[in-house]
């Protein structure tokens, strides 16, 4: 069944103000699904499996900023090698990308970092037609239902909590009467997992949409990364040494 607005102001009266602001850190895991060549299988044990980001989540009843952790854990480069070819994996940067959503319009600012440029996406906050499976859970020490949806031909699964009554989650996910604490696409391609849920009144200015940043509708920043992903694939997505191919896909 379809979510009930009518449910959703309810648990806001319901619960006190104190839970509906604060701070939740999620740990975001994408599964790098790599290609090898028969060649190149030595390579495997290797190359890791997965990439691991912290995130953070600030919120309150009529706003939200969704951006990577001040702290992150230790990474440094990664060098593997075989077949007369040498790889190297870098850990970067913090992540600079920033989603910042108004509730109460359903608005979406997004300041995207890409290729060394920046730009400045706005646009309307993703609808889903989540459907309620009636599935509750505890997790963290809260109350959690599960919700599933459908976006962009991937699957979603989500499990909320009702005793966080704000409509938020991970990047642009939300919609549900209830903060999602959990949340997995594609049976588990990547996953977000909230780590640490901090209830309380947030600082003056700690929730602020992004202003840098060239100004472009989803469509066009759309239209230029796959621009430059085919001049990417042509560059380098051809065969090369020993007719060897190195291909990472992640879906985030």
């Amino acid at each position: 069944m379809r979510v009930s607005r009518l449910l959703f102001l309810l648990l806001f009266l319901v619960f006190p103000a104190s839970a509906q602001q604060g701070t939740i850190t999620y740990d975001r895991i994408v599964k790098l699904n790599i290609e090898l060549p028969p060649e190149m299988e030595s390579m495997r044990d290797q190359i890791p499996t997965e990439n691991k980001t912290r995130m953070t989540l600030h919120f309150n009843e009529w706003e939200s900023v969704w951006q990577a952790a001040e702290e992150q854990e230790e990474g440094g480069d990664r060098s593997f090698g075989g077949g007369g070819m040498m790889f190297r994996m870098s850990r970067g940067a913090r992540e600079q990308n920033v989603t910042y959503i108004n509730h109460e319009d359903g608005l979406m600012t997004e300041r995207r970092d890409f290729m060394g440029r920046t730009f400045l996406i706005k646009d309307e906050q993703p609808t889903l037609a989540w459907k309620l499976t009636g599935e509750q859970s505890e997790f963290s020490g809260y109350l959690v239902q599960r919700a599933t949806a459908v976006r962009d031909s991937s699957t979603v699964e989500a499990w909320f909590s009702p005793q966080i009554p704000v409509t938020v989650g991970p990047g642009p996910f939300g919609g549900l009467p209830g903060a999602i604490l959990v949340l997995t696409i594609d049976d588990g391609q990547t996953t977000f997992t909230a780590t640490d849920i901090a209830l309380a009144e947030l600082p003056e200015g700690t929730i602020v949409a992004p202003e840098e940043g060239k100004e472009v509708t989803q469509a066009e920043f759309d239209e230029i990364m796959e621009e430059k992903m085919k001049e990417m694939e042509a560059q380098f997505g051809g065969r090369g040494r020993n007719g060897a191919r190195f291909i990472i896909r992640g879906n985030d």
